[in-house]
């Protein structure tokens, strides 16, 4: 099946058209046949990009990544009248990514015909198996009601890399305890047991868990209130500070590790105050999900950090040696994929490039074939 894949982020979408020949997690990622980026902000602007596309690429499906499926969908659905309403309501909880999405859906029915079938693949599914005890805020009862409860997100690649982990180290993934680490501009950590996400760093919306490019992760809520009150602040002040002037950015003045490592290493004392916050929400992220797990047989880096910075590997490593963690320093200058852990460690270190676009592209063939078989 020719699958044309649309990921859109808070203000960009990547285009790639793979061919899937099969659905199962054991395929090998495809290299894709056509590929494109551009910044998007509506329905029109995403038509132009699909209207480069090749007409004898001759897509037979396309596949949408979606951020927040909510507790409305548990799995990947073909998108529908319905499905679209409802992801439209959803929208609101996470509004960086999910502004984009309708209009590439939009989009793709306007440039490519109606008959093609669209299938939405949430970044929030794989998380659904998570336990009351690990969704539940501790807030008023009427909240679960409402629906206001943990989700996590980054789940096609944490799904993503935990199958390649279990392949690299030639076990079934149902036999491992798996931490996977998705460090980039956007950072979480999830607790894989036996395939099943019991824990992760992120919540109702991207903003919870770790410290990332822009966001600034987990804080005390009564910092809000207090700048509320001292400063006025209206909830969209909240949501700039929060989202676009924290994190990386905030701390040491720029979203991108690369510059913050360039910066620490010339001595900037923000850049070095960056660098060992972010290390220190990843270790200590990292401990409460090694407590869920009860135990850990590999600790699993992807994102573009977790890929591309031995040097965040090396620090967040050094402090599990505890655990029987032990990171080679040769191996950890490699690229991925590979792992980074000396023979002696009992928990090994696979350090593997996501394919969240293969991921979908493989999702978006199942959900296609599930229909088409009744």
């Amino acid at each position: 099946m020719r699958v044309l894949v649309l990921n859109g982020g808070s203000s960009s979408l990547k285009a790639a058209v793979f061919d899937v020949v099969a659905s199962t997690e054991e395929t090998d990622p495809a290299q894709p046949l056509w590929q494109k980026e551009s910044p998007i902000d509506d329905a029109e602007s995403a038509s132009v990009l699909l209207r480069s596309l090749d007409p004898s690429l001759k897509v037979e499906a396309v596949g949408h990544r979606i951020v927040n499926g909510g507790k409305s969908f548990g799995s990947s659905e073909r998108i529908t009248a319905q499905v679209k309403n409802t992801l439209t309501e959803l929208a609101q909880s996470a509004p960086q990514h999910n502004k984009l999405e309708m209009a590439a859906i939009e989009a793709a029915e306007k440039v490519l015909g109606r008959d093609i079938p669209q299938v939405a693949v949430f970044d929030s599914a794989f998380h659904s198996t998570l336990p009351p005890a690990a969704y539940t805020y501790p807030g008023p009862s009427a909240w679960i009601e409402e629906g206001i409860r943990r989700f996590g997100f980054h789940g096609i690649s944490h799904r993503y890399v935990s199958r390649r982990a279990a392949r690299m180290l030639r076990r079934p993934v149902e036999e491992l305890k798996l931490i996977t680490c998705h460090l980039g501009n956007g950072c979480s950590l999830a607790a894989i047991d036996a395939g099943r996400s019991i824990d992760t760093t992120m919540g109702f919306t991207p903003l919870e868990g770790l410290m990332m490019g822009s966001r600034s992760g987990s804080i005390d809520p009564g910092i809000i209130i207090f700048l509320m009150r001292k400063h006025g602040y209206t909830p969209d002040d909240i949501d700039r500070i929060l989202n676009r002037e924290s994190g990386l950015k905030g701390l040491g003045g720029s979203s991108d590790m690369r510059e913050i490592m360039a910066s620490r290493d010339r001595g900037d004392s923000r850049a070095s105050l960056a660098f060992d916050v972010f290390v220190h929400r990843v270790r200590s992220g990292i401990g409460a999900m090694l407590a869920s797990l009860g135990g850990v047989d590999a600790l699993v880096f992807t994102g573009g950090i977790g890929e591309h910075a031995p040097q965040i590997r090396q620090a967040v490593c050094c402090q599990f040696v505890f655990s029987n963690l032990h990171l080679d320093p040769a191996l950890n200058q490699e690229k991925p994929d590979i792992d980074v852990a000396t023979p002696r460690s009992a928990v090994r270190i696979p350090v593997i490039h996501t394919e969240e676009d293969w991921e979908i592209a493989r999702e978006t063939r199942r959900v296609c074939e599930l229909q088409a078989a009744g």
